[in-house]
């Protein structure tokens, strides 16, 4: 193991940091230069696979078939680390954007290509902001473009599921989307929240068959029971 340290701090690192530049700085290009779809998806997809590949984290797919290409979705998913992220952007194998806490607006370099890719930052400080997060997630839910949201809003910190947040299912009900559930099993004990770096091993995403969302309000909370019991179904007995 301490062999894995000193390559992930002399060689990956490094190598994952030149990449992240490369990709923000194309990402930021090729959607000023009028390019957003193409731009704002793959360098950052094939950066998140990076970060998989160099770590020695494997990643797996199930259930593909249960999604079409041209169709719009919302995608649910558990939160267990930032591992997380880096295989559903890398492997759902979906044009999609994140929606993201508006505090990631901050982060240097990434952030700012964040916007230009057309992520959603989620701003709630007034009905206003809401408002307009809405209309923005509008406009990016077309043509096939989907949404992923971890309704769960932060990572877990024991490794169970916990309770789920509305705005996601209210965002579906809203466009009158498909919601997808998605389970991720095997990112907490790749990257656990008291752990400085990340461990190889192995990552599972499960795609679960659509859930149609009613457009009557009575049925939100049946449409987050019933993805997240989806989600439980696929992970082991001791994230559940």
């Amino acid at each position: 193991m301490i062999f894995y340290r000193i390559y992930q701090i002399l060689i990956m690192l490094p190598i994952l940091l030149v990449i992240t530049v490369i990709a923000s700085l194309s990402t930021m290009v090729g959607c000023m230069l009028g390019g957003g779809r193409w731009w704002g998806y793959y360098p950052a997809r094939y950066w998140a696979r990076c970060w998989c590949w160099l770590a020695f984290i494997r990643v797996s797919v199930r259930g593909r078939e249960n999604i079409k290409d041209k169709q719009s979705y919302v995608f649910v998913a558990n939160h267990q680390s930032a591992y997380d992220i880096f295989s559903i952007y890398g492997f759902l194998g979906h044009q999609f954007r994140w929606m993201m806490k508006k505090s990631l607006e901050r982060i240097p370099l990434v952030g700012y290509a964040c916007r230009v890719a057309g992520h959603i930052y989620v701003d709630k400080h007034s009905p206003a902001a809401v408002r307009q997060t809405m209309e923005t997630a509008e406009k990016r839910l077309s043509h096939g473009m989907s949404v992923v949201v971890f309704p769960e809003g932060s990572r877990t910190k024991d490794g169970h599921i916990h309770a789920f947040r509305r705005g996601a299912y209210m965002l579906a009900m809203e466009f009158g989307l498909p919601v997808v559930p998605v389970t991720v099993d095997g990112a907490f004990d790749v990257l656990p929240p008291d752990a400085m770096l990340m461990r190889p091993g192995r990552i599972t995403l499960t795609i679960h068959p659509p859930i149609e969302a009613g457009k009557d309000g009575h049925d939100l909370a049946r449409l987050m029971e019933q993805s997240r019991d989806a989600i439980i179904s696929a992970l082991p007995e001791k994230n559940r």
